[in-house]
């Protein structure tokens, strides 16, 4: 069964675009949630990874969608933004960070890394792109 992916993404352009790289790779999109409402809602159909931004439509809110999808809805979460610097050291509970802009390697690199590890494999080896948190 292909791995379920949330996208959490205010700007629509940049979320389809997304989610059709996705598709392509052979997932499968469980929607894309503009805000931390809407997100927490697509949490409860259990998606596998968790694509996030953190400046959404409600503000600077992916911080707080990735540790509550981690936390509640036992997702794995990497974060997508143009800004790292602001996750500092990380949030609890998630993987990891890249940086906007990225591109088709990057993403399906960093999703396939994220999905190995959630299923315990030990010998899956990060992206160079992808900043791992501790």
């Amino acid at each position: 069964m292909p791995a379920r992916i949330l996208i959490v993404e205010d700007e629509m352009l940049v979320a389809m675009e997304l989610e059709a790289i996705l598709e392509d790779l052979g997932y499968v999109s469980v929607g894309i949630a503009p805000d931390m409402a809407t997100a927490l809602d697509l949490g409860m159909l259990k998606p596998d990874l968790a694509l996030v931004d953190l400046n959404l439509r409600d503000g600077l809110t992916g911080p707080e969608i990735g540790k509550r999808l981690s936390g509640q809805h036992n997702a794995s979460v990497l974060f997508i933004t143009a800004n790292p610097r602001v996750l500092g050291n990380g949030v609890a509970g998630t993987i990891g960070v890249l940086t906007k802009p990225t591109d088709l390697e990057v993403v399906a690199a960093a999703v396939e890394y994220a999905l190995r590890r959630k299923v315990g494999d030990v010998a899956a080896i990060p992206p160079s792109s992808l900043r791992l948190f501790a």
